[in-house]
């Protein structure tokens, strides 16, 4: 399946593509995400966990096993030949779960977010999947507003925040998730 999004600005064509990763895309997937989510260079955007959590966000492993499983997907959206987003997308029972959505600090803001939410959507719907679910870290209220904003509803669930080798938190606030879907219809 191709996802394709495809803008114009000054009179230029400029091409941005939401395709499904492959392996070959694995390396980069794993510098983008951890950029985005760990360390200073994710402090440029307003999606960090620096301040919450060290170590690794994601392992070239981990990302090499996503894109081998069946059940899941990691769109990428590219521009030219740079990986500047992605999501996780990964069908469980009946419904398909989210996650990672990563976009370069430097372009958050600028409706990457925004299409590949959409571009899950459509994912969700092309499976026959009636909602997306994700988990959010609790105290990322910025971020949990703005899901709540593109749809998504607090379902009251919540599960402890994973204790490992890579996730290290250094906060002093208490972690968990929160649960939130989004019926499609």
């Amino acid at each position: 399946m191709l996802f394709s999004t495809f803008e114009k600005q000054k009179n230029t064509r400029l091409v941005h593509m939401i395709t499904k990763a492959t392996s070959e895309d694995v390396s980069a997937l794993n510098i983008l995400i951890n950029s985005a989510y760990r360390g200073e260079s994710s402090k440029k955007g307003w999606t960090t966990e620096a301040n919450l959590l060290q170590g690794l966000r994601t392992t070239e492993q981990e990302l090499a096993e996503t894109i081998g499983n069946t059940n899941s997907a990691i769109l990428k959206f590219t521009d030219k030949e740079n990986i500047i987003g992605c999501v996780l997308l990964i069908k469980k029972e009946q419904q398909l779960y989210l996650g990672m959505l990563t976009v370069l600090p430097d372009l958050q803001n600028s409706g990457i977010g925004k299409k590949l939410l959409q571009e899950a959507e459509i994912h969700a719907v092309a499976l026959g999947l009636p909602k997306i679910v994700m988990t959010v870290i609790s105290v990322r209220e910025e971020l949990i507003a703005w899901y709540k904003r593109h749809g998504y509803t607090d379902t009251g669930g919540r599960v402890p925040f994973p204790a490992s080798d890579v996730h290290v938190p250094i906060s002093e606030q208490p972690l968990e998730f929160i649960v939130l879907e989004k019926k499609i219809t």
